[in-house]
């Protein structure tokens, strides 16, 4: 399923913006880049199907169940790559779950590279973001941590943090000129990894 600002997107960047693709194998990993912009990940499927896809060496068994569909794919693949200028999710059970034993999956994946402001906001601290003519959108929000550069620090000890605030966000941001931004565990009301140094990270545009 698209998400619901598909079409606010594509008013915003289009034309001129390509939907890129890619695909992996169960046990691969599907890589994601922008030469320019961020990616905005659109679909997402660790499933199957059809017959053919990644299907050299197997048997008709795991090959046969074509209504495959993990519904969180695309939950897990915008934790993991919205706002980032590249990124690598490995096709396995334990990033996904498994949505259908026995069954050889794949990972499909389409995304777009989108020309978003960025904001990172250092944990304790504040920081405004605003804009010109026009008001803030809220592409994507996430408070934790997903590389270990951002806002080095001797905590920084996890890539895989994700608190999404996206709609928080939204709902405290979108349609003003500027908006204040409070990264802390007392702001979102939860702490997605004790003893890692967070930052707030949100991506966002004019309209």
């Amino acid at each position: 399923m698209l998400p619901q600002n598909l079409n606010l997107i594509s008013s915003l960047f289009s034309p001129g913006v390509d939907t890129k693709r890619y695909f992996s194998c169960e046990g691969g990993s599907v890589p994601l880049s922008c030469d320019w912009g961020y990616i905005k990940v659109i679909t997402a499927n660790y499933g199957r199907t059809d017959h053919t896809t990644c299907s050299t060496g197997r048997s008709f068994h795991q090959l046969s169940n074509v209504d495959c569909f993990q519904e969180t794919s695309i939950t897990v693949m915008s934790k993991r790559c919205d706002g980032r200028k590249s990124c690598s999710v490995p096709a396995l059970n334990s990033v996904f779950s498994d949505p259908c034993v026995g069954t050889h999956k794949y990972l499909d994946v389409s995304y777009l590279c989108l020309p978003f402001s960025k904001s990172i906001t250092d944990t304790h601290y504040h920081s405004k973001i605003g804009v010109g003519n026009g008001v803030i959108w809220i592409h994507h929000a996430n408070y934790g941590r997903r590389d270990l550069v951002t806002c080095p620090h001797k905590l920084a000890t996890s890539p895989d943090c994700y608190s999404p605030q996206t709609r928080s966000l939204r709902s405290s941001c979108n349609g003003k000129k500027s908006c204040q931004l409070n990264a802390s565990n007392a702001s979102f009301r939860s702490d997605p990894c004790p003893d890692v140094q967070k930052y707030l990270e949100v991506m966002y545009s004019c309209i």
